[in-house]
């Protein structure tokens, strides 16, 4: 049997894979995950989990090795994590009353052949007071989340609705990445 290996280092795609009850390790390698100027967005997300994943799969090579990234889009602009608090607070500010794009790539590698696609969910936030987005930011969990915010957490309450794929949203596209790895097995 190959072992699932988790090129991430996020919290939030352990857990949702550990949810799923599939047993994995984590390895990440250090990769480069800046954006070529003018990379459209579905790419973007790609093609940063694909570096994840083939990075990682170099000292993996016979098991099955997940790469993954998650970008916030608003128009045409690509919204990763914040800087700082400043960068979190103009994000949020944009955010406010817009439908936006989630979208996650994953790519995943095995014995050198290499899948991936990406998964688009959309978020629509409530109009959003300056207070509200300065307390959000306050909590300290916009810090580490693309977008600025997290629908798993405090941020749940900046949101009016969704359309698609929930987990997409949260890292991780789990049941289509489920799907994709029962695939490699057979």
């Amino acid at each position: 049997m190959k072992k699932i290996i988790l090129a991430s280092a996020s919290p939030r795609r352990k857990e949702l894979l550990q949810t799923a009850g599939i047993e994995f390790e984590v390895c990440v390698a250090d990769v480069d995950e800046s954006i070529p100027e003018g990379t459209k967005p579905l790419d973007a997300a790609k093609l940063t989990a694909t570096k994840k994943a083939l990075a990682t799969a170099e000292s993996h090579k016979d098991d099955i090795v997940i790469g993954a990234d998650t970008i916030v889009v608003a128009g045409d602009k690509i919204l990763g994590k914040p800087k700082d608090k400043a960068d979190a607070a103009a994000m949020l500010r944009m955010l406010s009353g817009i439908e936006h794009e989630v979208i996650t790539g994953v790519c995943l590698v095995c014995e050198g052949k290499s899948e991936s696609f990406v998964k688009v969910s959309k978020v629509k936030f409530y109009e959003l007071t300056d207070e509200e987005i300065e307390a959000y930011v306050a909590t300290g969990e916009p810090m580490d989340k693309a977008g600025s915010y997290g629908i798993q957490g405090k941020g749940c309450t900046l949101v009016e609705k969704i359309e698609g794929d929930y987990f997409n949203i949260v890292g991780l596209p789990v049941a289509k990445v489920v799907r994709e790895i029962n695939k490699l097995i057979k």
